[in-house]
C-alpha cells in the first residue's frame, strides 16, 4: 500500500514541475476529493443498512419465539 502511495506522490511531483500538466493535476485533485466523499458516503450508508438489518433480525427473532 505504501509503495502505491509513494509512486502516486512521485507522479504528482513530476506533474507539478511541468506547467502544461496543471489541468491534469487539478483533475487528479478533483478525483481524489470525489473518492473521499464517496468513501464517507458509503460508510454512512453501510452503517444505516447494518442498523436496518439488525432491527429486522430482532423483529423476526421476537416474532418466532
Amino acid at each position: 500500500m505504501t509503495a502505491h502511495i509513494q509512486s502516486s506522490l512521485a507522479v504528482l511531483r513530476r506533474l507539478l514541475q511541468g506547467e502544461e500538466a496543471q489541468d491534469l493535476v487539478e483533475y487528479a485533485l478533483i478525483v481524489a476529493l470525489v473518492a473521499f466523499g464517496a468513501t464517507a458516503a458509503l460508510q454512512t450508508l453501510g452503517n444505516g443498512l447494518n442498523s436496518a438489518f439488525t432491527a429486522i433480525s430482532s423483529t423476526l427473532i421476537s416474532s418466532l419465539t
